[in-house]
């Protein structure tokens, strides 16, 4: 079987299980639209320790537990976990999971590093090389904001295109011939610089890259924004979201009623003073596993295209006032085979029939 098809996109040859996931947050995400879908809403951002890196490595190892325990497995069944944050060398995640004793590949794909991971561990279990694989993001609104802006206790104002790092970690477990949702094609995204210098303005430069790798996974693929109930990007917030729609409507695809962002679903506008919206590693990760992976499961959402967002800046390039690159990685992701569908489809077609023929509505003869 072919497995690359086109330039960007590969189809897996063995769908990949998204066996269970997890969600840990903060408390400000836990009194959101989405807080009752969160599986643990953490009242103490610093989760009892002396500072907000080490808050964020606890988020971590709590919530990569609750993964485990929720798919059934242990630490010791795992051939890899993949994983990353938006920490200098990702210490968050490394802190987190140093005890868990497993082979480990740290991830840098900033806000779009859950995408990296679920891309990464579907690869390497339909290359045969692994078959269980425990993989996420996290952020904390406390360490991100004292790495690329300023000091919290100086009360800068904040302008409204800006977005709130959200405070969690995200994770799942990945395995080989199990239940759905299935990964079953990955879009890997490139590199797009388009000269945003304004790290207060993370939406404008992050929509470029998502419109990139959704424009080459429809050419790759061949299908249309109508083949998906829904398209999901990761961080944008209300302005990054608004962009996508614009430069796709310029190149012909119609967003507009199948296209949201995490970034958006995981505050109030209105009442949570969040600007923009939502940002951070955690944002995609914690949003994909507690509000959109359930619907998958029950098959409320057939297919989804989920292309979580990141903007590759770091402390150093802020203050060199370079520009922000961004990255995206398009997954699909869908709630049964083909032939599963199918056979459901026949399962309902068959019991009507049967309730048809019980009440005398068809002729048995």
């Amino acid at each position: 079987m072919q497995k690359r098809i086109g330039k960007q996109t590969v189809r897996l040859q063995t769908p990949v299980s998204i066996l269970a996931t997890a969600s840990t947050v903060g408390q400000k995400e836990g009194d959101g639209p989405l807080g009752a879908y969160f599986d643990v809403v953490e009242p103490d951002s610093m989760m009892g320790e002396d500072s907000w890196e080490k808050a964020e490595s606890r988020f971590v190892a709590k919530n990569m537990e609750l993964a485990l325990k929720k798919a059934n497995l242990e630490a010791a069944q795992m051939d890899y976990v993949l994983c990353g944050d938006l920490l200098n060398q990702c210490i968050g995640t490394t802190f987190g999971i140093k005890d868990f004793g497993i082979p480990f590949l740290g991830l840098f794909g900033a806000c779009a590093t859950v995408g990296e991971a679920m891309s990464v561990g579907s690869m390497l279990i339909d290359g045969g090389f692994a078959e269980h694989i425990l993989c996420g993001a996290s952020s904390h609104f406390c360490s991100a904001e004292k790495q690329f802006r300023f000091p919290l206790p100086l009360g800068i104002q904040r302008p409204q295109s800006t977005t709130w790092t959200v405070t969690g970690d995200g994770a799942m477990v990945l395995a080989k011939n199990k239940t759905g949702p299935f990964i079953t094609e990955i879009t890997t995204g490139k590199i797009i610089d388009m000269g945003v210098t304004d790290a207060n303005n993370m939406g404008a430069a992050m929509a470029p890259a998502a419109v990139d790798v959704l424009l080459s996974h429809f050419q790759d693929t061949g299908r249309t924004p109508e083949d998906y109930d829904i398209i999901v990007s990761g961080d944008l917030g209300s302005v990054g979201h608004q962009i996508v729609i614009e430069l796709m409507q310029k190149e012909g695809y119609d967003m507009q009623n199948r296209y949201t962002d995490c970034g958006l679903k995981i505050y109030d506008p209105n009442t949570q003073d969040t600007h923009a919206g939502g940002s951070g590693c955690a944002c995609a990760a914690v949003t994909f596993c507690s509000y959109f992976y359930p619907q998958l499961k029950e098959g409320k959402l057939k297919r989804m295209l989920f292309l979580p967002t990141g903007a590759l800046l770091s402390a150093d390039s802020v203050q060199q006032k370079l520009p922000i690159p961004a990255i995206s990685h398009a997954v699909v992701i869908e709630s049964a085979l083909p032939n599963e569908r199918n056979e459901k489809r026949n399962e309902k077609r068959n019991e009507k029939r049967n309730d048809e023929r019980k009440s005398g509505q068809v002729n048995t003869v």
